[in-house]
């Protein structure tokens, strides 16, 4: 219970930084790449949620690389592509997996098998190599927002110069 509990923890607060980075930037900073080969917010979003909706649907019982998915077509923005059906593609995606996550059992935890891309993975391990995953995405997602905010950005966390004050503060 305590993998499951806290790998559920963990992908919430990956997702509220991820959230919290892509509320403070506007429309044409999210669809904006750096350079040729950079990805936007806008594709970071859309592989991710093409990522979560595919692994996350069925998640026990059929292969996270469901034959529907188009991996590829992930990365590329097409004109059917808003901010707002990617954000809720994304919602939907997250929404699977809290939904597949919340629901698994102790038994399922620790003599379930997950299958990716045809090789087997115990659950734990599915929730390690996803979770390393979306953490590896949800940091370019906060480094990205940050830089393209500015000095406009809002700290996600303690900001600079302020963990003296925090620490006083919290452990007081």
């Amino acid at each position: 219970e305590e993998v499951r509990s806290s790998s559920e923890r963990e992908f919430r607060r990956m997702k509220l930084s991820a959230d919290r980075a892509l509320e403070q930037i506007d429309d044409a900073q999210f669809f904006h790449a750096i350079d040729l080969e950079s990805n936007s917010l806008g594709v970071l979003v859309k592989h991710m949620a093409g990522n979560l909706s595919s692994r996350w649907r069925n998640f026990l019982t059929e292969d996270g690389e469901k034959p529907s998915r188009d991996r590829d077509g992930e990365f590329v923005i097409r004109s059917e592509d808003t901010r707002d059906t990617l954000m809720s593609a994304w919602e939907d995606g997250w929404a699977t997996l809290f939904e597949a996550v919340s629901a698994l059992t102790p038994e399922q935890m620790t003599e379930g098998t997950a299958v990716i891309r045809g090789e087997h993975h115990t659950v734990t391990e599915a929730l390690h190599r996803q979770m390393s995953h979306y953490g590896y995405h949800v940091g370019q997602i906060v480094f990205l927002a940050k830089h393209l905010c500015g000095e406009a950005w809002q700290s996600l966390s303690i900001p600079r110069g302020q963990s003296s004050a925090f620490n006083e503060k919290s452990l007081s």
